[in-house]
């Protein structure tokens, strides 16, 4: 029995995904629900299985190709079976199989009923010839990223370096078509030019769009450390002993910021349209960095969550994001983010806010300062600056104020998490 292996149900809102890696080869033996390949899209990377056991006959997808939710990425076949007869075979002479990939390469887009959907419409909404812009997919085909580096002019048209050439060098652009920028400097050895991943590509929209539609504004105040330091070092073993997780500073922060938002509304609220939808439910993101980029996933109904809880949670999302595993439900419906630049030794920032929420906690690097002390006296404390970005659209700057006067007051006090005063 044979298989055809498609891009599954990716989430929602995400259509389109790109070929990031194959885990297997045409001819390899495959087991039932062993992963074949894995998916790039905006938000998350996804694993598609085998269906069952057999062998791989067939990649219709090479690595890098832009593919949509239900579209055939491979073939599987009974075990033992052979390639399918297009797969080149090991066994082929090296100038055969060059001769076979520059015969692919070269293969033109004959019309447009050729072209997949999302091209097709890209070239139509644009006015564009596809005949005159240089094809990288499998078998000559046009790909989205095709016409979109060409209506940018990022098209490289470099002889002997194996880049696209165009289809038909000497055609003229389209009359409408956008007219190209001057062509880059020249390629410099000690450069690397790497593409943008799906994600990273998205992550610079997202806060490149923040930052257009949204009247983002920071205010700062900082935070005496010492109080958390100190329950830390005192129940930390204890709570490691009974809970199996380490008592970290994240769960503080979650729970500070629940109160605060509690007491402060805008901030957890978001603009639908015309309205502004209060949330009574506190979804708060945590940022993450990984290799990939920047991810958000989101520990839920977090005012319901212990500190024990959060902190297990956290730890559970933060392994996921490392190894690439989080979901589309994991990162979906957060309220309000924290992000931690101090981790990485930053002294103080502006953190972006994650659309469509209106706020976003950025905390920093804990530091012994001079500080004058009630009494007068000087002494040295472990200080953090803390930030708070916010949409001044739906949040005033009084309300943004109060918000983190009322989050460092609880940090600084740890009881009143505990007491909820």
């Amino acid at each position: 029995m044979s298989y055809e292996i498609v891009v599954p149900t990716l989430g929602e809102s995400v259509v389109e995904a790109t070929v990031a890696k194959w885990f297997k080869q045409v001819g390899e033996a495959v087991e039932a629900d062993e992963p074949l390949v894995e998916l790039e899209t905006d938000k998350v990377t996804v694993e598609v299985n085998a269906p069952a056991s057999g062998t791989l006959t067939e990649i219709v997808a090479a690595e890098g190709a832009e593919v949509e939710v239900g579209a055939l990425l491979a073939r599987l076949g009974a075990a033992g079976s052979q390639p399918a007869a297009k797969s080149i075979p090991a066994s082929k002479k090296p100038e055969d199989v060059l001769a076979a990939s520059i015969a692919a390469a070269q293969a033109p887009v004959e019309a447009d009923d050729a072209l997949a959907p999302a091209v097709r419409k890209l070239v139509a909404e644009n006015h564009l010839d596809p005949m005159t812009i240089p094809a990288t997919g499998k078998d000559g085909r046009l790909t989205k990223e095709d016409v979109i580096n060409f209506m940018e002019g990022r098209t490289k048209v470099m002889a002997g370096a194996g880049a696209a050439q165009p289809l038909h060098p000497a055609a003229a652009p389209h009359p409408s078509a956008p007219k190209a920028p001057a062509a880059p400097r020249a390629p410099d050895a000690r450069e690397e030019r790497v593409k943008m991943t799906r994600l990273r590509r998205r992550i610079a929209e997202r806060l490149k769009d923040a930052q257009n539609t949204a009247a983002i504004l920071t205010t700062f105040n900082e935070v005496d450390m010492t109080a958390i330091l100190a329950m830390r070092d005192q129940y930390k073993a204890a709570f490691e002993k009974k809970h199996g997780t380490r008592l970290g500073f994240m769960s503080f922060f979650v729970k500070a910021c629940v109160a605060a938002l509690k007491d402060i509304p805008a901030v957890n609220a978001e603009i639908a349209g015309d309205e502004i939808v209060f949330k009574n439910y506190y979804d708060i993101g945590v940022a993450v960095g990984t290799p990939q980029g920047l991810v958000v996933p989101v520990v839920r109904d977090s005012d319901a969550k212990s500190f024990a809880q959060i902190e297990k949670e956290i730890g559970s999302l933060a392994s996921k994001a490392r190894d690439g595993k989080l979901t589309m439900e994991d990162m979906s419906g957060g309220t309000f983010t924290i992000t931690n630049g101090g981790v990485y030794g930053s002294l103080m920032s502006t953190p972006i806010i994650n659309p469509p929420q209106s706020g976003i906690l950025g905390m920093h690097k804990t530091m012994q300062r001079a500080m004058v002390m009630p009494d007068g006296s000087i002494q040295a404390r472990p200080m953090m600056y803390i930030a708070l970005s916010y949409d001044h659209r739906i949040i005033d700057g009084g309300e943004a104020v109060t918000f983190l006067v009322k989050v460092k007051e609880a940090l600084e006090d740890p009881a009143r998490l505990v007491l909820g005063v």
